[in-house]
C-alpha cells in the first residue's frame, strides 16, 4: 500500500468520525427540542384541572386597598375545576409550578360578577322578628323558603316602615388583583 493511499484512508476515517459527531450532535439537539416541547405541553409539574393546590395570596382592589390575604396565615387549598374559588383565580393558578409567583388582574365578570341592581330589595320592616332591629351596614343570612338556599344580604337603608337589602356580593362589580404563590400541588 502506498503512502498516499494510507493518508487517504486515514483522512476517510477522520471524515467519517467528524460526520458521526455531527450526526450525534444533531440527534441530541433534536431530542432536547422534542423533550422541551413535550414538557411544555404535558408538564407534570404544573397545576392542572383535578389537582388539589395550596396557595398564599393577597387580593387588592383597583385603588390598592387590600381586601383579603392569607400570607402569614393558613394556606388556601382547593381543587382546580371544582368551582371552589372564583373562576379568574382558578384560571390564574392553572399552569403554575410549585414556588411560582404571579400577579394577575381579574375583571369583575370572572370574580364576583357585575353589580346587579335587581338584587336590591325593598322589604316591609314587619318581616323582621320583633327582637331584631336591622341596622345599616349589617349582614344577615336569609334562607329562601322556596329554593332552600341561603343568601347573605347587607342592609343598605332602614326607615320606619321599610328595610332595603342588597344580595350582591360586597365585591360585585370590582376588578380584583391577586398576588399568588403556589406552594403545593397534589395531583389527582
Amino acid at each position: 500500500m502506498k503512502k498516499s493511499e494510507k493518508i487517504k484512508g486515514k483522512e476517510a476515517v477522520v471524515a467519517r468520525k467528524k460526520k458521526q459527531v455531527r450526526y450525534g450532535i444533531l440527534a441530541a439537539t433534536g431530542i432536547v427540542i422534542i423533550a422541551i416541547i413535550v414538557i411544555a405541553l404535558f408538564n407534570p409539574f404544573v397545576a392542572k384541572t383535578g389537582d388539589t393546590v395550596s396557595v398564599y395570596y393577597t387580593g387588592t382592589l383597583d385603588n390598592g386597598t387590600i381586601f383579603d390575604s392569607n400570607v402569614d396565615a393558613k394556606l388556601l387549598t382547593f381543587t382546580l375545576g371544582e368551582g371552589m374559588v372564583i373562576s379568574g383565580f382558578e384560571q390564574a393558578v392553572t399552569g403554575m409550578a410549585v414556588n411560582e409567583s404571579k400577579t394577575v388582574r381579574i375583571p369583575s365578570e370572572k370574580a364576583y360578577g357585575l353589580y346587579n341592581s335587581s338584587l336590591v330589595h325593598v322589604l316591609n320592616r314587619s318581616i323582621f322578628p320583633v327582637n331584631v332591629t336591622p341596622l345599616e351596614g349589617q349582614y344577615y343570612s336569609i334562607r329562601s323558603t322556596t329554593e332552600g338556599t341561603v343568601s347573605t344580604v347587607k342592609v343598605i337603608n332602614v326607615t320606619a316602615s321599610t328595610v332595603i337589602l342588597d344580595e350582591n356580593h360586597e365585591l360585585a362589580g370590582q376588578n380584583l388583583t391577586f398576588s399568588i404563590r403556589l406552594v403545593s400541588i397534589n395531583q389527582k
